[in-house]
C-alpha cells in the first residue's frame, strides 16, 4: 500500500513564512504611504495663504507667508509674493477691525443715549475742560445733608465716588462697604490734597473724600453688583462711624459705575479705530513706494 504525502500543518512552519514576507509588504506599505504624503513646496505655502486670505481666514494666512520664510529662506521669488501678500492681509484685517469697531460704536452710541437720560450735565465753564454726569436719582443737592457716598462720572468715563461726613469730625480717610455675610470692599486712604478736604460753614462742619481711579479700588462695582443687598458704609478715621446705605445712594452708584464703564468702553473702541486708520495710511503709503 502506498503512503500518501501529507502537507504539513506545523504551526512554526506557518510562523517563519509569516516572518519572511511581513517586512516586506510593511516596506512595501512605507515606501507608498511617504511617496503620498510630499513635503509642502514653498509655492504650497504660497498658494495656502492665498486661499486662507480669499476666505477672510487672516491668521492662518500670516502662518503660511511666515512659514515660506522659515522653512524656505532661499525662495526667494516665493517670500516676496509672500510679503507683498502680507500687505494685503494687514490692509484687510485693519478694514474689518474698522468695520467692526463702527459697528460696536453704533451700539453702544444708542445705549449711551438712552442711559445719559439719567444723569444731569455739569461743568464749571471758568474751571472745567470737560464736565461731570451726575445721577438724577441722588442730585448733590441732597448728598450735603447727611452722611453719604455719592458718585460721578467725568466727561471721558473715569469714575469717581466721594464720601461725605456731616458734623463728625473724624478726620476720615477711606470708606468699606459691607454686607451681612461679611463680604466687603474697602478704598484705599486718600491724604492728598484736593482729594481729602474740610469746610465749614454757620450750620455745619464737612468733611468730603474723592476715590477715584486706583484709589476707588472697586468699590463701586461691589456695591454695582449687590445694589439689591442690604450694604453698610464705614467712614474710617481717627474714628468709624456706620451707616446702612440707601436705595437712591446704591443706584446711583450702580448707574455711575454702568455708564463709566460704557464710556470707557466706547473711547476704547476709538482708539481701536484710529490706529488701525493710521496703520492702513502707512501700508498704503508702501504700496505706492
Amino acid at each position: 500500500m502506498t503512503e500518501k504525502k501529507r502537507t504539513s500543518s506545523n504551526p512554526s512552519i506557518k510562523f517563519r513564512i509569516a516572518a519572511v514576507f511581513c517586512p516586506v509588504f510593511l516596506g512595501f506599505f512605507l515606501i507608498v504611504s511617504c511617496s503620498q504624503h510630499k513635503e509642502k513646496t514653498a509655492k504650497d505655502y504660497l498658494t495656502a495663504a492665498q486661499q486662507a486670505y480669499e476666505e477672510g481666514n487672516y491668521d492662518l494666512a500670516k502662518i503660511q507667508i511666515d512659514s515660506i520664510k522659515i522653512k524656505y529662506p532661499k525662495a526667494f521669488k516665493e517670500i516676496k509674493a509672500g510679503l507683498a501678500l502680507m500687505q494685503d492681509v494687514r490692509l484687510a484685517e485693519n478694514r474689518r477691525n474698522i468695520a467692526f469697531c463702527d459697528s460696536m460704536l453704533q451700539v453702544n452710541y444708542d445705549s449711551l443715549k438712552v442711559l445719559l437720560l439719567k444723569f444731569d450735565y455739569v461743568r464749571d465753564k471758568e474751571y472745567q475742560e470737560f464736565g461731570d454726569y451726575i445721577p438724577k436719582i441722588y442730585p448733590l443737592s441732597q448728598t450735603l445733608r447727611q452722611n453719604t457716598v455719592r458718585s460721578g462720572v467725568q466727561e471721558k468715563g473715569n469714575l469717581y465716588l466721594e464720601s461725605v461726613v456731616v458734623g463728625g469730625n473724624i478726620h476720615h480717610n477711606h470708606i468699606r462697604v459691607s454686607l451681612p455675610e461679611g463680604e466687603y470692599a474697602e478704598t484705599l486712604p486718600v491724604t492728598a490734597e484736593g482729594l481729602n478736604y474740610r469746610f465749614s460753614t454757620l450750620t455745619a462742619s464737612y468733611e468730603i473724600v474723592r476715590y477715584s481711579g486706583k484709589n476707588e479700588n472697586g468699590v463701586a462695582q461691589f456695591v454695582y453688583t449687590f445694589k439689591d443687598h442690604p450694604i453698610t458704609v464705614h467712614f474710617i478715621g481717627k474714628r468709624t462711624l456706620s451707616k446702612r446705605m440707601s436705595t437712591n445712594e446704591k443706584e446711583a452708584i450702580a448707574q455711575s459705575y454702568e455708564l463709566s464703564s460704557l464710556l470707557l468702553e466706547i473711547e476704547r473702541l476709538k482708539l481701536e479705530k484710529e490706529k488701525s486708520e493710521v496703520l492702513i495710511r502707512y501700508l498704503l503709503s508702501k504700496k505706492t513706494e
